[in-house]
């Protein structure tokens, strides 16, 4: 069985960066022609661009829409375009490819803006190859994990096309599974507060043929207890030399559930997710976002006025409690798994 071709959600088209506005989905499929690093800074803090890998790769051609608008004859005045840089780097903090797209494709200045292009349009190639084999990859090691015909996954917020370019990570290792004939379900946490695995996963794996039902985040412990789950698979946004790992916020809470119920845990992202530089995950800035995405459903109001929020993006999943860390190149097993709560499993 095939997974069918899906067009890819990010692209460059006639010195334009085109994408998919992701706050529309799934009501409407609507494009952004986004023709400035400011309306590029925009689409990316409101999530009409989201995922740590399309992120990478959208700040990488803002690097080349600033090259192309700050040059004269082919010459680049780099002060300006490292200044845009700097405001890419910063408009989301968590996710490490996002200063690794920026600094790839800021390195190719010297070379004017056509070489800054080239570079970015590389990445964009580069990303489908790497998210098949990582696919790929983690679809073997799911199968490794989980004797038995038939497979029912759990999964949390969106790692699909819509959060790369193509193809997908945690999403792809599904979708892979599924050509293979193996996926009963794919049980879809909300993800709350925004709803991307309720309006953008459910909506992927529709498109993909794939079985899922969506459940609300605090359902999947009752799964996992229900013996629904066989593995959990999840993506990243930065992943520190130890094995944590950053990830949407509820991802700690379903590794923390999966170790008790002896669940694999497994997370699969790019070679351009891991931060070599950070020891483990306790240095990692975790973003914080706007009261009214907790406070708001719809536009409509849900707290009471004047309720104080609490809305962290992310969270970090200690490595002990990650079965695996799946990349295109290698299968990376933090520890031996060990499901002992008795001592503190955060970072």
């Amino acid at each position: 069985m095939q997974a069918p071709r899906l067009q890819p959600s990010l692209r460059w088209e006639g010195g334009s960066v085109v994408a998919v506005d992701q706050r529309a989905l799934p009501r409407d499929h609507r494009l952004l022609r986004l023709t400035s690093v400011d309306q590029l800074l925009e689409a990316i803090r409101t999530l009409a661009i989201r995922g740590a890998p399309a992120i990478g790769l959208a700040a990488a051609f803002g690097v080349a829409l600033s090259a192309h608008r700050n040059s004269t004859g082919g010459r680049v005045d780099e002060a300006a375009v490292r200044a845009d840089a700097a405001r890419l780097i910063a408009v989301r903090p968590t996710a490490v490819n996002l200063t690794w797209g920026v600094r790839r494709a800021a390195a190719r200045l010297d070379g004017g803006p056509d070489a800054v292009l080239a570079e970015a349009l590389a990445m964009l190639d580069e990303d489908a190859a790497v998210n098949a084999a990582t696919a790929q990859r983690g679809a073997d090691l799911v199968e490794s994990l989980t004797p038995g015909s038939s497979l029912r996954l759990l999964t949390h917020c969106n790692t699909g096309r819509l959060a790369t370019a193509a193809v997908g990570t945690a999403l792809g290792v599904m979708v892979t599974l599924h050509g293979r004939g193996r996926v009963a379900e794919v049980l879809v946490g909300e993800t709350r507060p925004l709803l991307q695995g309720a309006r953008l996963t459910a909506w992927e794996l529709g498109e993909a043929g794939v079985p899922y039902r969506l459940c609300v985040d605090s359902a999947a412990a009752a799964a996992m207890a229900r013996g629904m789950v066989d593995c959990v698979v999840v993506g990243a946004d930065r992943i520190a030399a130890n094995g944590d790992v950053a990830n949407k916020i509820g991802t700690y809470s379903l590794a923390v559930c999966a170790a008790y119920h002896g669940i694999p845990f497994v997370v699969a992202a790019p070679r351009s997710t891991w931060d070599e530089e950070l020891a483990d995950g306790s240095r990692i800035v975790i973003e914080e976002r706007d009261a009214t995405e907790v406070a708001t459903l719809a536009g409509n109001r849900v707290a009471p006025a004047g309720a104080e929020v609490y809305n962290p993006a992310f969270d970090v999943t200690p490595a002990r409690l990650v079965t695996a860390v799946v990349s295109e190149h290698r299968v990376f097993r933090p520890h031996p798994r060990e499901a002992d709560l008795t001592s503190p499993v955060t970072p």
